[in-house]
């Protein structure tokens, strides 16, 4: 079943979260963890709310859109030439799938995509 109904709201900024360490390979400082919760999915794409505490480690991603609820975050992305991104409340940010990028996460990001 959906976390969000038709017709429903959810507080995604108060919306409890499961937190767990990322694997040891992705972590490259401190000790972080993620959490994710999927709200729903609509024709083949996901909508849901994530979130990293302090810490930096690597992705690969998805194609997906974001906006920042709470927290900061420098995102680097590797061997693109990209320049780096510094995100915080209200940043909309969009990756495409594949992109190697690395999270530095100072405050406690939470963030809602959809992929």
């Amino acid at each position: 079943m959906s976390a969000l109904a038709a017709g429903a709201a959810v507080d995604a900024g108060e919306l409890p979260l499961t937190h767990e360490p990322l694997p040891s390979d992705e972590v490259l400082a401190g000790t972080p963890t993620t959490a994710v919760r999927e709200l729903l999915t609509l024709g083949g794409v996901e909508i849901g709310v994530w979130e990293m505490t302090p810490g930096t480690a690597t992705d690969t991603e998805a194609d997906e859109v974001f906006v920042v609820l709470s927290g900061r975050a420098t995102i680097s992305f590797a061997s693109s030439g990209l320049p780096d991104l510094e995100v915080g409340p209200g940043s909309v940010v969009r990756l495409a799938e594949g992109m190697r990028t690395i999270w530095t996460v100072t405050e406690t990001l939470r963030k809602v995509y959809v992929a």
